[in-house]
């Protein structure tokens, strides 16, 4: 599930629960996620943290060799 059908089922919910309040909370949440998904500062979730080669100009982990 990605962050737009999330927010079609959250609001749908919102609606069916009688809390239109919510609706424009959720949607500046969506915003937030989105922005924060897609920072430059996230780390990629495909890379092992830990291995030194897979990202070059890093600092080193610390682990010994």
């Amino acid at each position: 599930m990605n962050i737009a059908e999330w927010l079609v089922a959250a609001k749908a919910d919102a609606e069916a629960r009688g809390l239109p309040e919510l609706i424009p909370m959720l949607d500046g949440l969506a915003q937030a996620t989105e922005r924060l998904r897609n920072a430059d500062w996230n780390d990629n979730a495909d890379q092992d943290p830990f291995d030194s080669s897979a990202s070059e100009g890093e600092p080193d982990s610390g682990q010994v060799k």
